[in-house]
């Protein structure tokens, strides 16, 4: 058997048992249906920090990113800044939830909207936006998995039985051990993702031949590139303006991340933690401790850094590694043809995975001279994959327990029966995304663009019970419905069934859904004040005003928050990012290159650097994240069995 198959085997038996081990604590440590949903609310600083920044960045992060930054360049490049844009939804929203899940005894982000809104259709509402997100996102995580095995394996797995087979261990340790091994596995699984992104990085560009190897490189390939800006820059370093007003954004000239493309994907993204499932990851800390250094030093400092830096080297330098054949017909000289023999002579976007197969390939390089690292490099992606799909595994199976089961058919349910039927809900929702994953191909490409976007239109609901009490139970449920219809209707379904294609003007299905979301909200909630319920709501935020107020000399800081957020908005990742073009030298002459490196380049690590500020203000200047002076009392001491009176608070 090949040397590197040998130690693929090795490394996963070895994560196999560390994942295994923590499903049996966990399932020893959950007496409680709090401590199997919630893992009891102790998750502890260090092991929040890992988790949530390892849930937030899925083996999309590790495996499709890179590839399509070889095929989009630094225009798709921008995607990198979901490394802030991701957390700064947490900045916004996880310390008040965390507030109001310690004072109410929530479980769920349902149990907490429908005793806010007095509604249980709000609660439905947010068991399908789960079960939405999961089913797909988890089945996209779990076919990309057996795909890399397929590769790694030389045909020996299937993509079909590799992802069966892979699928079987995260059941296991998820289902036995809840959210509490789910985290404690996430941590190592944090630790693999960052390090296989740096590592790989660093082989890509070892193999390109350096540094400045790799910037002549893009140079060349800028020149090169047929694909042309409106303004005539290369696709590959060049945003194609502000907006296109066609009824297809990915037909857009120059490719389709126009300022507002990208200002949308992002908001897609911010979906992320507004999902459901980072609603119970808030619930599940002993308290807000852990926020900050999550979202300012893990997420938008460190694994920004690491997109920024190191997925660059992965995606463009591809193109001087054998994977572009007309590139390296073009350019012999600036081209080490390492992954020809991996590619079968053809160029990486004829090959069947196409974007997909460049990190596989980047692994492979490391076949003769290091066998051992095609292992461990295998398993930092696979961990990577189901980092965020085994969070979204527990979340939902809690929700499917406590919103629907004990809500509607068992309320008098006990600790064990709640735990049960949470395990049982895994096993559902894993078998539900296998199924979609191996029969349905086709439909989960669809769903899996939709998922995120739905998420995203959980933000007025959350708005409402953290800071607007404006926003009325039939608002906000109206709304929402219409954002989960706005959103279907302007994916990869309305580029089949609707004239306005996918991504109307170079715009996001995640802002068409918000658009109609917020706006239907805020024009119902508008005709539906009432005065009995604005008191019930007022009860959450006097309660929230009490424990989250600022000092009056922190207040007078708002304005300026709010103009630091929205120049970075504007600038960063907006329609303001067309400068980056051009500020730092002239795209089609290297010699300009201030940096050495192209504008563009240059002007995402200026506003990556400047993003990692606005979220250290956010999070620790204006206390967004920070500890509450006031200590929050909890009006329930056994907060796993609370049956919620939707009468009262």
């Amino acid at each position: 058997m090949d040397a590197k198959i040998v130690w693929l085997f090795i490394f996963v038996a070895l994560y196999w048992g560390y994942c295994i081990f923590w499903g049996i604590k966990g399932a020893m440590s959950a007496k409680t249906a709090s401590d199997y949903f919630i893992a009891g609310r102790s998750i502890s600083l260090w092991v929040f920090v890992l988790a949530a920044t390892a849930t937030s960045f899925s083996g999309w992060t590790f495996m499709g990113h890179p590839g399509l930054l070889y095929r989009d360049g630094f225009q798709y490049a921008y995607a990198s800044f979901y490394a802030i844009t991701i957390p700064f939804t947490g900045v916004i929203f996880l310390k008040r939830q965390w507030m109001l899940g310690k004072r109410y005894g929530f479980v769920t982000p349902g149990e907490m909207l429908a005793t806010y809104f007095k509604s249980d259709a709000i609660r439905i509402l947010v068991v399908i936006v789960a079960l939405i997100f999961s089913v797909p996102y988890l089945g996209v995580q779990l076919r990309a998995s057996g795909f890399l095995f397929n590769v790694l394996t030389n045909d020996m797995l299937n993509v079909e039985t590799g992802m069966w087979l892979l699928s079987a261990v995260v059941i296991i340790y998820v289902a036995s051990g809840g959210l509490r091994a789910v985290a404690y596995v996430d941590t190592m699984q944090a630790i693999l993702l960052a390090a296989g992104i740096v590592a790989i990085g660093i082989i890509a560009v070892n193999y390109v031949g350096g540094w400045s190897k790799l910037n002549e490189g893009i140079a060349a390939l800028a020149q090169f590139d047929t694909k042309r800006t409106p303004d005539g820059y290369s696709h590959y370093i060049a945003i194609p303006g502000v907006i296109q007003f066609v009824s297809n954004g990915p037909s857009a000239v120059g490719g389709a991340w126009t300022g507002l493309m990208i200002l949308t994907y992002m908001f897609a993204l911010m979906g992320i933690q507004s999902a459901p499932a980072f609603s119970m990851w808030s619930f599940s800390n002993h308290n807000p401790k852990p926020f900050a250094p999550q979202q300012v030093w893990a997420s938008s400092f460190g694994i920004g850094f690491i997109l920024m830096v190191f997925t660059a080297m992965q995606g463009l330098g591809g193109h001087f590694l054998g994977a572009d054949l007309k590139f390296m017909a073009a350019h012999p000289d600036l081209v080490n043809d390492v992954m020809g023999t991996g590619l079968g002579g053809q160029d990486l976007m004829a090959s069947a995975g196409k974007q997909g197969m460049l990190v596989p390939q980047l692994i492979y390089l490391m076949s003769d001279t290091a066998p051992w690292l095609v292992g461990l490099l295998s398993v930092c992606a696979l961990a990577a994959m189901q980092s965020t799909g085994a969070a979204y595994m527990s979340t939902a199976g809690g929700m499917l327990t406590r919103d629907l089961l004990k809500r509607y058919v068992m309320p008098n349910a006990n600790h064990a029966q709640q735990k049960l039927a949470g395990r049982i809900g895994v096993v559902l929702i894993v078998m539900a995304a296998l199924l979609v994953a191996t029969h349905a191909t086709d439909a989960l490409v669809l769903l899996g663009g939709l998922a995120v976007a739905y998420g995203f239109q959980m933000w007025p609901s959350l708005i409402a019970v953290c800071w607007w009490p404006y926003l009325t139970r039939q608002g906000v449920v109206l709304g929402l419905i219409a954002g989960l219809v706005a959103v279907t209707l302007t994916e990869s379904i309305g580029a089949k069934y609707m004239p306005w294609g996918r991504w109307p003007w170079t715009l996001h299905s995640a802002f068409w859904g918000i658009f109609f979301n917020l706006g239907i909200a805020i024009i119902v909630s508008a005709m539906t004040q009432n005065k009995a319920d604005m008191e019930h709501r007022m009860t959450f935020h006097n309660f929230l005003r009490e424990h989250a107020s600022l000092s009056a000399a922190k207040k007078k800081l708002a304005p300026i928050a709010w103009i630091i957020v929205l120049v970075w908005f504007f600038f960063g990742i907006g329609p303001g990012a067309v400068i980056g073009n051009t500020i730092f030298g002239n795209p089609n002459d290297a010699t300009t290159w201030t940096f050495g490196i192209p504008s563009i380049w240059a002007w995402q690590l200026l506003w990556w650097a400047l993003g990692v500020g606005m979220m250290w203000f956010l999070a620790y200047k204006m206390e967004m994240s920070t500890v509450p002076d006031k200590e929050v009392v909890a009006l329930h001491e056994d907060i796993g069995d609370v049956h919620l009176d939707l009468d009262k608070p």
